[in-house]
């Protein structure tokens, strides 16, 4: 399977058979690209995780913590929390999971909650994570790292980080860079391929950010 991202927290998901769109965004200074999918899956009903309209050919949506079968892919939804007060300022996010036949993904939302082994062990240990490290309204990027060491991902991809054209008020990639350790770091690479999981076990890979036009 292969993940393209077109920032923030949107990803592509695809195994040739099944296609999903995590958090697809608008009004956040830049704009997502034109996309096909069978399904989407948003993690909060916000304004930049929650455009659909942005999504074409969309059979499903799914937006609620449960067990789900996409095509040829399993999904669970998890609650989890957008703030470290159980959702007093921000409410609550569903974190996803997804099982392409073996490889498993899990993109955690705006994830904001509070660091505890024990909510860290829900994910179970996902081959490939999907984790916003540019805080204000999700964990920021050292509480990332050490979500990152409780989970223990093969490999991480960061999301929901400022880039040029943002005007949202999150840090920037290099933050994560220098809380993860910039000798850790793959990319940026066009996409991730699950095939190339392996030889990138322990690190950080840096999607290229698919642009709009």
């Amino acid at each position: 399977m292969k993940i393209e991202y077109f920032g923030h927290s949107c990803f592509l998901l695809t195994d040739g058979k099944t296609r999903i769109v995590t958090d697809p965004f608008a009004g956040i200074g830049y704009e997502m690209p034109q996309v096909a999918a069978d399904y989407v899956t948003l993690s909060h009903d916000h304004f930049d995780h929650n455009h659909i309209g942005g999504v074409k050919g969309v059979k499903k949506v799914f937006t609620r913590a449960g067990g789900y079968t996409a095509g040829s892919v399993r999904i669970r939804g998890i609650d989890c929390w957008h703030d470290e007060v159980q959702g007093a300022r921000r409410g609550a996010v569903v974190s996803f999971t997804f099982d392409f036949g073996g490889v498993k993904v899990c993109h955690l939302g705006d994830y904001g909650e509070k660091f505890s082994t024990e909510r860290a062990d829900r994910f179970g240990h996902p081959d490939i994570l999907l984790v916003p490290v540019g805080g204000t309204y999700t964990v920021d990027a050292r509480a990332a790292v050490r979500l990152i060491e409780a989970i223990a991902p093969k490999v991480v991809i960061p999301m929901h980080y400022s880039i040029p054209g943002c005007s949202l008020d999150i840090a920037p990639l290099a933050d994560f860079e220098n809380a993860f350790g910039k000798d850790r770091i793959v990319g940026p690479v066009a996409a991730l391929d699950s095939k190339d999981v392996d030889k990138y076990i322990g690190k950080a890979v840096v999607p290229e950010v698919l642009r709009h036009g």
